[in-house]
């Protein structure tokens, strides 16, 4: 049986995660805080991992064939976890993201070969760090690092352009009759990838040895533009959205605190080869479609009511482009 402690574990990602491990059959251990639901059938423990002696001593005597950090973000967080987990698993897990991909791209589709570089986005930036650092060790000293990029994965959040996707703002908006933005023309290609999906591929890293110092993204094969996304909003709601189509340019400039992850990420248009998960994992394939995978999350919100939150800063942001471009169009 694969032993595996995932530090996380109860997010948008990695709940699907945990629960297919569970479902697997694999002996699966969460440390995290304690904010989030506890996952039937795993050992929970209860840790702040950026407290380092409190983590030496939860750690000591215990190995696991896999772990897997879904809150690493940097490179401080690398080192951190480089230095506590060494002698404590054959495998470590480090979850990236496709947004560090260069930007501009200059082909397409994407494949794991193209280069870590994006000028936009500190977010990003911030993970390639933390990437160098993790390779740097397994070069020098054979930490098992494996490292995953998952791209817009979706689940307990929507995967719109704008706003936070644990907010409700914009579905409100399209039950509402009002309209919402779309970057350019609407026609950019995105990628979405269900969290159940993502978890397929994700779990079928576990224990690989061909996989250790190796980087994998895992997306779907299914490409939508931002329209599309919001018209399969709109329909299983019941309400056919309004589209307000603007610049990139614009959409930056009234969202200064969404600027870097939109100009880092959701200006692009993203397609994605995943010939490297799928020969790492025979039998890895997405089969949950967005039409499908939507209305799983729409459902998620609805079962409680708490969980819908509306917020005036992206209805702000929402009405300050709107009216910007309404202008521009009356002239």
């Amino acid at each position: 049986m694969i032993s595996v402690l995932i530090i996380g574990g109860s997010g948008n990602i990695s709940s699907s995660v945990s629960q297919l491990a569970i479902r697997k059959g694999y002996s699966l251990t969460i440390l995290n805080r304690g904010n989030n639901e506890e996952i039937e059938g795993a050992e929970h423990l209860r840790a702040d991992v950026h407290d380092t002696d409190e983590m030496k001593a939860l750690l000591s005597g215990r190995t696991w064939d896999v772990v897997a950090d879904f809150i690493a973000f940097n490179k401080d967080d690398a080192e951190r976890d480089i230095s506590l987990f060494a002698n404590h698993t054959g495998q470590f897990i480090f979850i990236s993201s496709a947004s560090c991909y260069a930007k501009p791209l200059t082909s397409y589709p994407i494949t794991e070969s193209v280069p870590l570089k994006n000028p936009y986005s500190p977010y990003a930036h911030n993970k390639i760090e933390a990437e160098k650092a993790f390779m740097q060790a397994f070069e020098e000293n054979d930490f098992p690092v494996t490292i995953v990029r998952p791209s817009h994965t979706y689940s307990t959040r929507f995967p719109f352009p704008l706003g936070k996707g644990s907010e409700y703002t914009i579905v409100d908006r399209i039950k509402k009759g009002l309209p919402v933005v779309s970057p350019g023309d609407g026609t950019s290609l995105w990628t979405v990838t269900h969290s159940d999906d993502f978890a397929k591929g994700f779990t079928g890293l576990f224990g690989l040895e061909k996989a250790i110092g190796n980087a994998y993204h895992i997306t779907s094969d299914e490409i939508l533009p931002w329209d599309g996304i919001y018209n399969e909003v709109g329909r299983a709601v019941g309400m056919e959205p309004r589209i307000v189509h603007a610049p990139s340019e614009i959409i930056a400039l009234e969202d200064p605190e969404g600027k870097a992850n939109f100009m880092g990420d959701r200006k692009w248009s993203l397609i994605f080869d995943n010939s490297k998960i799928k020969n790492a994992v025979p039998g890895f394939c997405c089969t949950i479609p967005f039409s499908v995978g939507i209305r799983r999350t729409l459902s998620w919100f609805d079962e409680k009511e708490e969980r819908k939150i509306i917020t005036e800063e992206t209805n702000g942001i929402m009405e300050r482009i709107i009216g910007r471009m309404e202008r521009a169009y009356s002239n």
